[in-house]
């Protein structure tokens, strides 16, 4: 089995000349088997090979007794070993959560500070079986493509070398190789429904097919080949369905099923939520008729004006923002919201100015004492200064299909409820540079860092890219 296990961990790369490798030992004849194959291939791969040990503490003398065989087990091989001790019924009761979810994550936590304490990649000692079991168990649920492809040889700094062999080769390896391990009382029992498939269900299909596992391990290979196709795929097309504020409904219903699906979950994954299949559908029924579909976590998806998004409870709110604006005689900046707004400057007649610059300025003669820096209200309108049309801010912003939940923070220059400026979107009223006008230019920042690589300039000492005005 050494040339097997060899031959996986080579197809797979899982390990490398000079690998830091972490084994977790569990004291049980899998974990055992991994330690003794790696201790036989430290010298070919030069390895530095230690090991890992987490005392639940569920199972009382018997937790002890397989923390005294791992101690014993690493000093006569000269392997470091690592043990941690943790109260899993305690946490259990405390969060909530299952004792074996608890134990699970609290392994993974002990293995990730290890892994980046030292360096190393952990391997754990999952077989053929346990994908098998993984596999039926997610069917059982009702998991899709993705649930399907059971364990994955790698995750991470996370290595699987055993994959490939059945639980039967592994207490066959024990014997012939006259190892010792210990056995864990709570996987003989069928308390967890992971036990009963592994106790009842798995050995009822290997009377039907001695082979149950293997083909189902086989299975389980094709199902992450076309997993890995068809995500990214959905990650190209996702890609091509973004616009500004979110994701275009229409591209992505237009997207074959699967890949639609792929490209849902993944978006919203990046947003914190991951979903499930009813979700999914739910979000998609949402794109073609609009509305908002809540994914748990305080994440909400939101599908208005044809644009799907994903938004938190942290979303800002309609805190309103009011500041003077006075004809400060130098630039100056207000920080504002959590922001900065720079404002100032004196253009010259005929001086060349970026047309994006001009957009951002005011003409000094229409600010008044009652001119503010503010967000939005009810009432407040904005005249497009190159077509004269006056629109309510409401309409304005369903036009620019500016997200809802972003309205409330979007700053303005009002005066009453004429709005002369808004962020984004420019100035209500074009400054004449062919005459002897003073304005102000009001800027969030991003157009001054745009032109000046991160610099705040005025408009004035800027000539690249200049139109004479």
């Amino acid at each position: 089995m050494n040339e097997k296990v060899k031959a996986f961990i080579e197809e797979n790369r899982l390990i490398g000349q000079g690998d830091a490798v972490i084994v977790a030992l569990s004291g049980g004849a899998d974990s055992v088997t991994l330690l003794h194959i790696f201790n036989s291939l430290k010298e070919e791969y030069n390895l530095d090979l230690q090991a890992a040990h987490l005392n639940h503490g569920i199972r009382g003398e018997e937790a002890q007794r397989d923390e005294d065989f791992v101690r014993s087990l690493c000093a006569a091989l000269e392997i470091p070993l690592h043990v941690r001790r943790e109260d899993i019924p305690a946490l259990a009761r405390e969060s909530g959560k299952s004792e074996e979810l608890c134990g699970r994550e609290a392994r993974y936590a002990f293995f990730a500070q290890l892994s980046a304490e030292y360096g190393a990649k952990i391997a754990t000692a999952h077989n053929r079986d346990d994908l098998a079991e993984t596999v039926l168990w997610n069917l059982i649920r009702g998991a899709g493509l993705g649930g399907l492809c059971g364990i994955p040889v790698r995750r991470g700094n996370i290595i699987r070398p055993l994959l490939s062999c059945s639980r039967r080769e592994i207490e066959a390896y024990c014997a012939e190789n006259r190892l010792s391990y210990v056995t864990d009382s709570t996987n003989l029992e069928p308390l967890y429904t992971r036990n009963r498939i592994r106790l009842e269900i798995l050995p009822l299909l290997k009377e039907l097919n001695e082979n149950a596992d293997g083909n189902i391990a086989r299975t389980a290979a094709l199902a992450r080949e076309a997993d890995g196709y068809f995500k990214n795929i959905s990650d190209e097309e996702s890609k091509r369905c973004r616009i500004a504020g979110g994701y275009d409904c229409g591209r992505l219903l237009e997207l074959p099923d699967a890949v639609r699906s792929y490209a849902l979950r993944q978006i919203a994954e990046e947003a914190g939520a991951p979903l499930d299949h009813a979700h999914t559908a739910l979000v998609t029924q949402a794109m073609r008729g609009g509305g908002a579909v809540s994914l748990g976590g305080g994440i909400t998806a939101v599908c208005a004006q044809g644009i799907l998004r994903f938004i938190g409870d942290d979303a800002e709110k309609n805190t309103e923002v009011c500041v003077p604006l006075r004809a400060y005689p130098r630039a100056v900046r207000l920080q504002i919201k959590g922001g900065e707004i720079f404002c100032g400057g004196k253009p010259l007649p005929c001086q060349k100015i970026h047309k994006l610059f001009v957009n951002s300025l005011i003409p000094c003669d229409i600010i008044t004492d009652d001119t503010v820096v503010r967000t939005r209200r009810e009432g407040d309108t904005f005249t497009d200064s190159r077509r004269g049309v006056t629109k309510s801010l409401k309409k304005l912003f369903n036009e620019l299909k500016i997200p809802r939940e972003k309205r409330a923070s979007v700053l303005l220059v009002a005066d009453g409820s004429r709005v002369l400026w808004i962020e984004g979107v420019g100035s209500a009223v074009r400054v004449d540079l062919s005459r002897d006008t003073e304005a102000y230019f009001i800027d969030n920042g991003q157009l001054t860092a745009e032109f000046s690589g991160g610099e705040k300039a005025s408009p004035a000492n800027k000539t690249e890219g200049e139109h004479h005005a």
